[in-house]
């Protein structure tokens, strides 16, 4: 044992395999790993430094996907433009989740048609082109897909929901049960 090692168990009054001995060896092992991930993130800006032009590339590309997808799928609509949108400009709220996950709670006048199957019974929503349309699913994942499905149906003002359902539910907003 270290001298080093032996004086802090000393000082702290516990012997070997006491509470001093793992406080120990707890911050040298935290000091390792901080250690390693300091290096790692040195070798990360050397790789930027030393491939400027390629990580220049790549972020522009992700930048243009971002952006290209979030259009292809309809703009997002926070819940405060949502709950504006439905007062007043009459907007149809279209459920993508599950009959199960819908019956359990719903926006208040949603429609529902599950995402598995859209392809079969989206002649539904003809009736509703006029009017602006806001698609919901659990997270916010599968609506960008049927707002492309729409879009190209021809509805011209599709919107999804930002964070969809879950975020709908976290700010304790009413739903509907049926």
């Amino acid at each position: 044992m270290s001298a080093i090692k032996r004086r802090i168990l000393q000082t702290k009054g516990v012997g070997e395999n006491g509470l001093a001995r793992t406080i120990f060896s707890v911050y040298f092992a935290t000091s390792n790993f901080a250690l390693n991930i300091a290096l790692m993130i040195d070798q990360i800006f050397e790789f930027i430094g030393n491939h400027l032009i390629l990580v220049g590339m790549f972020a522009v590309l992700l930048i243009a996907f971002t952006i290209n997808e979030g259009k292809r799928g309809g703009a997002t609509v926070t819940i405060s433009s949502l709950v504006t949108m439905i007062n007043r400009e009459d907007a149809m709220v279209l459920d993508i989740r599950d009959s199960k996950d819908f019956s359990q709670g719903h926006i208040i006048d949603a429609i529902n048609i599950p995402y598995s199957s859209f392809e079969q019974r989206s002649g539904e929503l003809e009736k509703h082109k006029d009017k602006p349309l806001v698609v919901v699913c659990k997270m916010g994942q599968h609506a960008g897909a049927i707002g492309r499905k729409l879009k190209a149906q021809g509805f011209e003002d599709v919107k999804r929901l930002s964070g969809g359902m879950a975020e709908w539910s976290a700010s304790n907003l009413p739903v509907v049960k049926s």
